[in-house]
């Protein structure tokens, strides 16, 4: 996110946020830009719960289960 994308709202508020975190705005977006790239990168790494079957697979499975 480079300071020149930004419109005036985004940048007081990331200006404030930086200010808040005591560094400079283009510190803080880059350090935000690396935090962002990080999270993109570990993110595929983390394995999704199964999905739960779906009301006709249950049905199914029901159905062929033996009495």
């Amino acid at each position: 996110m480079e300071s020149t994308k930004l419109t005036p709202g985004q940048r007081a508020y990331e200006q404030k946020r930086a200010q808040k975190a005591g560094m400079s705005l283009d510190a803080w977006l880059r350090d935000k830009e690396k935090r962002a790239a990080a999270e993109t990168a570990a993110a595929p790494a983390a394995a999704k719960p199964d999905k739960k079957p779906g009301l006709f697979a249950r049905l199914m499975e029901r159905a062929n289960k033996p009495l």
